[in-house]
């Protein structure tokens, strides 16, 4: 994270005693990312965060992936997936690599504290509303906000509406910033970053939860599941100081960058992370050059994969491909892909765009997930076909 906060109560110096009412010493944690490189924090915690009763491996059903071969551009309807589950045992696995993984989830049931020790994680909420609760305290979320959850940070999610909580999980092999080009050199967004500090919604308070005693934890790793048995609730943290911490961060605080001709995609990032980009494509105003064009051009993905996920408004490149909410298209590399049939002829005038979309780039090919196979439009690669359609209209 690219500044320092300090939440509930805290020594006046690091690494210095630390004492609760009764005497005892408050237990010092450090979490960190790059051994003690880079961006971390001081949680102070009630008992010891390594007091394991029981640990056990937990086996699960095999989520295999399959190469996108031949090779085609793919339309996946989220929508047709299953209903139910928590938001961590529900995921379904969409698309993947050894870089990241992208699962599919609508959530209604509250989940088991959970701790990816693998990497970070980005959750875009599309739609319903949850409480995420970790133990550097609670976030209320809802439909637009993404939520950056730093490796191995303890945690849980509860849904809190009627409706199930839909949500696009991307799972990191690392850790996942804002993009280096918008911040200094220190960590500081700069002036022209798309968002900035004030956009972020970190928590406010610790999350005290009364401790029940023995209390089970999740845990992914690289050679899978196990499951902890902790002497004591994870959620006995009293307060934190550090520059590493979960938050949110709402589409809508995004700011587009536009200019007088069509501007390319990473004006529209959001998120780096390691071999892949999350860039968020918001309402804005359009080209304003006399002669612009404001559909996108044709362009080959020479270099990576592009996963866009449609989450509100009008997509006007993709009419007439059957496109809708909830839908995710995967234009691979070596496909050269751009606007369907007439959509650049009918884009000549337009003023702006209510569209809302999160994109996934990958520098290394996407497989298909079962939740892919499960719920592919499949005549969507021919959709760019003229034949017959006669001639294109505004």
């Amino acid at each position: 994270m690219p500044y320092f906060r300090s939440v509930g109560e805290v020594p006046h110096k690091r690494h210095t005693q630390f004492r609760r009412p009764d005497g005892a010493l408050y237990t010092e944690e450090l979490q960190g990312e790059e051994g003690f490189s880079a961006e971390h924090s001081l949680l102070y915690h009630r008992w010891m965060p390594t007091a394991i009763v029981a640990a056990e491996a937990v086996e699960t059903e095999p989520q295999p992936l399959v190469p996108n071969h031949p090779l085609k551009p793919r339309h996946l309807k989220s929508h047709l997936l299953k209903v139910g589950g928590d938001l961590v045992g529900g995921r379904q696995l969409v698309l993947g690599n050894d870089d990241v993984r992208l699962s599919y989830v609508a959530a209604d049931a509250p989940s088991p504290l959970y701790r990816n020790a693998i990497g970070d994680e980005v959750v875009y909420v599309e739609s319903g509303t949850a409480r995420f609760e970790s133990v550097y305290g609670a976030l209320d979320v809802g439909e637009g906000d993404y939520v950056h959850v730093p490796t191995a940070t303890t945690h849980r999610w509860v849904p809190t509406g009627d409706a199930p909580t839909r949500a696009l999980v991307i799972e990191a092999s690392g850790h996942v910033n804002p993009p280096s080009r918008y911040l200094s050199k220190r960590g500081q967004f700069l002036e022209h970053a798309p968002y900035c500090e004030r956009d972020l919604r970190g928590p406010a308070e610790p999350l005290l939860v009364d401790d029940g005693g023995e209390t089970p934890v999740l845990v992914r790793h690289r050679h899978g599941l196990t499951r902890f048995t902790y002497e004591h609730h994870p959620f006995d943290v009293v307060g934190w100081a550090g520059g590493l911490w979960p938050y949110a961060f709402s589409i809508r605080d995004f700011e587009p960058i536009t200019g007088r001709v069509h501007q390319p995609p990473p004006v529209h990032q959001t998120f780096e992370g390691p071999n892949f980009v999350i860039c968020s494509f918001v309402p804005r105003k359009f080209d304003y050059h006399p002669l612009a064009i404001p559909a996108p051009y044709h362009h080959a993905n020479v270099d990576s994969d592009e996963l866009l996920f449609y989450v509100g408004g009008d997509f006007m490149s993709r009419r007439g491909a059957g496109i809708e909410l909830g839908s995710m298209s995967l234009h691979p590399n070596g496909f050269t892909h751009g606007p369907q049939p007439g959509a650049v002829e009918a884009s000549i005038g337009k003023e702006a765009t209510d569209e809302t979309a999160v994109m996934v780039d990958t520098f290394r090919p996407l497989a298909l997930g079962p939740a892919a196979l499960a719920a592919e439009d499949e005549d969507y690669a021919w959709t760019w076909r003229t034949r017959d359609r006669g001639t294109p209209t505004r």
